[in-house]
Protein backbone atom coordinates (compact mmCIF):
# COMPACT_ATOMS: atom_id res chain seq x y z
CA UNK A 1 0.00 0.00 0.00
CA UNK A 2 1.11 3.57 -0.70
CA UNK A 3 -0.06 6.55 1.33
CA UNK A 4 0.22 9.95 -0.32
CA UNK A 5 0.10 13.43 1.21
CA UNK A 6 0.24 16.58 -0.91
CA UNK A 7 1.46 19.98 0.24
CA UNK A 8 2.59 23.29 -1.17
CA UNK A 9 -0.64 24.70 -2.53
CA UNK A 10 -1.71 28.27 -1.94
CA UNK A 11 -2.94 31.55 -3.36
CA UNK A 12 -0.63 33.23 -5.87
CA UNK A 13 -0.83 35.79 -8.64
CA UNK A 14 -0.64 35.06 -12.33
CA UNK A 15 2.99 34.60 -13.38
CA UNK A 16 4.10 33.34 -9.98
CA UNK A 17 5.53 29.93 -9.17
CA UNK A 18 4.63 27.17 -6.72
CA UNK A 19 6.16 23.82 -5.94
CA UNK A 20 3.83 21.04 -4.91
CA UNK A 21 5.17 18.11 -2.96
CA UNK A 22 3.80 14.61 -2.63
CA UNK A 23 5.13 12.65 0.33
CA UNK A 24 4.73 8.91 0.03
CA UNK A 25 4.97 6.06 2.48
CA UNK A 26 4.99 2.38 1.72
CA UNK A 27 7.56 -0.10 0.54
CA UNK A 28 6.28 -0.17 -3.04
CA UNK A 29 6.71 3.56 -3.72
CA UNK A 30 10.09 3.14 -5.40
CA UNK A 31 8.50 0.81 -7.94
CA UNK A 32 5.50 3.08 -8.52
CA UNK A 33 4.76 5.61 -11.20
CA UNK A 34 3.26 8.84 -9.89
CA UNK A 35 0.92 11.29 -11.53
CA UNK A 36 -0.43 14.73 -10.76
CA UNK A 37 -4.06 15.46 -11.57
CA UNK A 38 -6.20 18.49 -10.95
CA UNK A 39 -9.86 19.20 -10.58
CA UNK A 40 -11.46 22.62 -10.95
CA UNK A 41 -14.95 23.35 -9.59
CA UNK A 42 -17.61 21.77 -11.75
CA UNK A 43 -15.09 19.90 -13.89
CA UNK A 44 -13.72 16.40 -14.06
CA UNK A 45 -10.33 15.28 -12.86
CA UNK A 46 -7.70 16.32 -15.42
CA UNK A 47 -4.28 14.78 -16.04
CA UNK A 48 -1.39 17.19 -15.49
CA UNK A 49 1.87 15.24 -15.40
CA UNK A 50 3.30 11.84 -14.61
CA UNK A 51 6.68 10.27 -13.94
CA UNK A 52 7.70 6.65 -14.16
CA UNK A 53 9.26 4.65 -11.33
CA UNK A 54 12.86 5.55 -12.16
CA UNK A 55 12.15 9.20 -12.88
CA UNK A 56 13.58 8.76 -16.34
CA UNK A 57 10.31 9.19 -18.26
CA UNK A 58 7.89 12.05 -17.82
CA UNK A 59 4.61 13.00 -19.42
CA UNK A 60 2.72 16.30 -19.50
CA UNK A 61 -0.58 17.58 -20.72
CA UNK A 62 -0.12 20.13 -23.50
CA UNK A 63 -1.38 23.08 -21.47
CA UNK A 64 1.46 22.82 -18.93
CA UNK A 65 4.38 21.81 -21.15
CA UNK A 66 7.24 24.24 -20.72
CA UNK A 67 5.75 25.61 -17.48
CA UNK A 68 5.50 22.61 -15.14
CA UNK A 69 8.16 20.08 -14.24
CA UNK A 70 7.58 16.80 -12.44
CA UNK A 71 10.43 15.14 -10.57
CA UNK A 72 10.99 12.55 -7.87
CA UNK A 73 13.46 11.64 -5.18
CA UNK A 74 13.08 7.96 -4.37
CA UNK A 75 15.55 8.20 -1.50
CA UNK A 76 13.17 10.62 0.21
CA UNK A 77 9.92 9.07 -1.08
CA UNK A 78 8.97 12.40 -2.61
CA UNK A 79 7.50 13.60 -5.89
CA UNK A 80 7.42 17.26 -6.84
CA UNK A 81 5.54 19.42 -9.29
CA UNK A 82 7.30 22.69 -10.02
CA UNK A 83 4.78 25.10 -11.50
CA UNK A 84 6.03 28.26 -13.15
CA UNK A 85 4.25 31.05 -15.03
CA UNK A 86 0.99 30.14 -13.36
CA UNK A 87 -2.25 31.19 -15.00
CA UNK A 88 -5.75 31.65 -13.56
CA UNK A 89 -6.84 28.56 -15.50
CA UNK A 90 -4.41 26.50 -13.41
CA UNK A 91 -6.67 27.07 -10.41
CA UNK A 92 -7.80 23.69 -9.07
CA UNK A 93 -7.33 21.11 -6.38
CA UNK A 94 -4.18 19.18 -7.24
CA UNK A 95 -3.89 15.48 -6.42
CA UNK A 96 -0.99 13.11 -6.61
CA UNK A 97 -1.66 9.49 -7.41
CA UNK A 98 0.44 6.34 -7.61
CA UNK A 99 0.33 3.16 -9.64
CA UNK A 100 2.52 0.26 -8.61
CA UNK A 101 4.20 -0.67 -11.87
CA UNK A 102 7.59 -0.71 -13.54
CA UNK A 103 6.04 -1.21 -16.96
CA UNK A 104 4.18 1.04 -19.36
CA UNK A 105 0.98 2.46 -17.92
CA UNK A 106 -1.99 4.53 -18.98
CA UNK A 107 -0.49 7.68 -17.49
CA UNK A 108 -3.32 10.11 -18.26
CA UNK A 109 -6.18 7.89 -17.07
CA UNK A 110 -7.18 8.50 -13.43
CA UNK A 111 -8.73 5.03 -13.24
CA UNK A 112 -5.32 3.47 -13.84
CA UNK A 113 -3.93 4.74 -10.53
CA UNK A 114 -4.19 2.71 -7.36
CA UNK A 115 -3.62 5.30 -4.64
CA UNK A 116 -4.57 8.96 -4.20
CA UNK A 117 -3.75 11.78 -1.84
CA UNK A 118 -6.27 14.15 -0.33
CA UNK A 119 -5.40 17.07 -2.59
CA UNK A 120 -4.02 20.59 -2.17
CA UNK A 121 -5.69 23.77 -3.39
CA UNK A 122 -3.93 26.01 -5.88
CA UNK A 123 -5.55 29.35 -6.62
CA UNK A 124 -4.11 31.74 -9.19
CA UNK A 125 -5.50 35.26 -9.24
CA UNK A 126 -5.37 37.46 -12.32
Amino acid sequence: QVLLVESGGGLVQAGDSLRLSCAASGRTFSSSAVGWFRQAPGKGREFVASINWTGGITYYTDSVKGRFTISRDNAKNMVYLQMNSLKPEDTAVYYCAAIVTVWDYDYSNPAAYDYWGQGTQVTVSS
